[in-house]
């Protein structure tokens, strides 16, 4: 209970620190990543008033020298600082402050460039005093100003907000750190404190395993006494149902005699019947049968019924009789293992069903097939139950098609019987596996024990059998094998 106990504390604590460190981590790269924001909106800030800077510089090179070379760096810069101010936004979008700065700064801007542009247009005219004057009218303008304001106004802004956010991730960085050595000293602890249970379940499991040694010497002799009693009792269960089905035929046989007997009285019933009806001057002789006529005739015509139904009775009876006494001389039979070719062995069975493949309209596509070590009849009686179960229910008008594919799984080869026929109903799962009950439409001759005795046969074979089907969409039969059966793996037979 104790180690138990300390699992549990232990991955609880695990749990803890683990979504701890989480959580802490994920917060100290967002505040991270808030302050490298700060810096690139820093850094973007000084990049659009050294592109304004650029633009005033080269312009007034280009107002002095009418180097072309001033004037295409002024375009350049004049070019580069809508951009720059777009991206500006971008990064202050999130800060209600700057995004008013921001409108602030786009309008100065505007003004800025108009005035740029007017400038250089008159410098292009050769309209030098007029230039010159207008860069002292646009010098002494507020928009300079506004823009260097505007811009330390961003920047003061930003540096506050950079001091806010770097003590906020250094915090994060200090609790991330504390929850990792206070967790690590907890699990140091947790785990001392494990080598210590541990030890004293090592000295536990010795002592048990003392007693245990001590029970086995007699678990052994108990088993095979339990052993040999089911042996008996299964053995016995085969013998009974061997006498059962034996004692069974002969009152059967009894029955079958008089019915023929009683079969043959009835011609000589029905004519004295006749002939008690018949008028006393009919010049019939007594023992001549004439027609029956009104009850007579129905009375005969029920008795002949009567005696169809037993008949059809003691038929049935009997064939239930020779499966059960099949079913017991099978389960007396000991199983031989040998190793076998299964497609070989499905292949020849295939080959024995040709002719009601050919009548059914059907084709079996045998995929590879792992070999196993199994009983060969055990097998046989199995996939010829499932092959030939599988062509008779097919359905009607549609070509049939029926699979056998195989496979290995973790020491057992696991084989399906798979048809495109006429299915069974999910409620009639297990109903099929019933000795002598069947499912769906009786169309078909048999009498409800062919499943029974192939899960009996699977199951004697240490194995497995399922079904999985739906009405009208076909069935697939599943079984599980040991890839190398042996006696110890199945029921041991007298």
């Amino acid at each position: 209970m104790g180690q138990v106990l300390l699992l549990a504390a232990g991955f609880l604590v695990l749990v803890v620190i683990s979504a701890t460190s989480v959580l802490l981590v994920n917060k100290s790269r967002r505040d991270t990543g808030w302050v490298v924001h700060t810096i690139e909106v820093e850094n973007q800030t000084n990049a659009l008033l050294l592109e304004i800077r650029r633009a005033e510089s080269a312009a007034r090179g280009y107002l002095l020298t009418r180097d072309g070379t001033f004037l295409s760096d002024h375009e350049d810069a004049v070019a580069a600082i809508t951009p720059h101010l777009d991206k500006l936004a971008a990064l202050t979008s999130d800060n209600p402050f700057q995004v008013a700065n921001i409108a602030k700064l786009r309008a100065a801007i505007q003004t800025r460039l108009d005035q740029f542009a007017h400038e250089t247009a008159l410098i292009k005219q050769d309209n030098q005093a007029a230039a010159t004057d207008l860069v002292r009218e646009a010098a002494a303008s507020h928009t300079t100003s506004t823009i260097r304001d505007v811009s330390e106004a961003m920047r003061a802004e930003e540096n506050e907000l950079f001091a806010l956010r770097t003590a906020n991730a250094d915090r994060s960085q200090r609790l991330a750190s504390g929850v990792t050595i206070v967790g690590s000293a907890l699990m140091v602890l947790l785990a001392g404190i494990s080598i210590i249970l541990l030890r004293r379940s090592a000295q536990a499991r010795d002592d048990a395993e003392m007693r245990l040694r001590d029970t086995n010497l007699n678990l052994e002799a108990t088993v095979e006494e339990r052993t040999a009693d089911l042996r008996a009792a299964h053995d016995e269960i085969q013998r009974f149902g061997y006498i059962i089905s034996h004692d069974l035929r002969s009152p059967l046989v009894n029955i079958m005699g008089f019915t023929s007997e009683l079969e043959e009285l009835r011609g000589q019933i029905f004519k004295r019947v006749s002939a008690l009806a018949a008028p006393a001057s009919s010049p019939l002789a007594p023992d001549t049968e004439s027609e029956l006529e009104g009850d007579d005739q129905k009375l005969s015509q029920e008795f002949s019924e009567a005696l169809g139904f037993i008949k059809s009775s003691i038929d049935k009876m009997d064939r239930l009789i020779t499966a059960i006494l099949n079913l017991t001389r099978e389960g007396r039979r000991r199983f031989e293992p040998e190793r076998l070719d299964t497609r070989e062995l499905i292949e020849g069975l295939v080959a024995t069903l040709a002719h009601q493949l050919a009548e059914a309209d059907a084709q079996i596509h045998i995929a590879p097939l792992p070999p196993i070590v199994s009983d060969r009849l055990a097998l046989e009686q199995i996939f010829s139950n499932l092959i030939d179960n599988a062509i008779k229910y097919l359905r009607p008008g549609v070509p049939g098609k029926i699979y056998v594919r195989g496979r290995t799984k973790l020491g057992f080869a696991e084989f399906e019987v798979a048809d495109n026929g006429r299915g069974i109903d999910p409620r009639d799962h297990q109903r099929i596996f019933d000795l002598f009950r069947r499912a769906g439409i009786q169309d078909k001759p048999g009498q409800g024990i062919g499943l029974a005795h192939v899960r009996a046969l699977v199951r004697r074979l240490g194995g497995t059998m399922s079904v999985s089907s739906e009405l009208n969409a076909g069935s697939t039969f599943t079984i599980t094998l040991p890839l190398k059966w042996n006696i110890s793996n199945g029921i041991a037979d007298s």
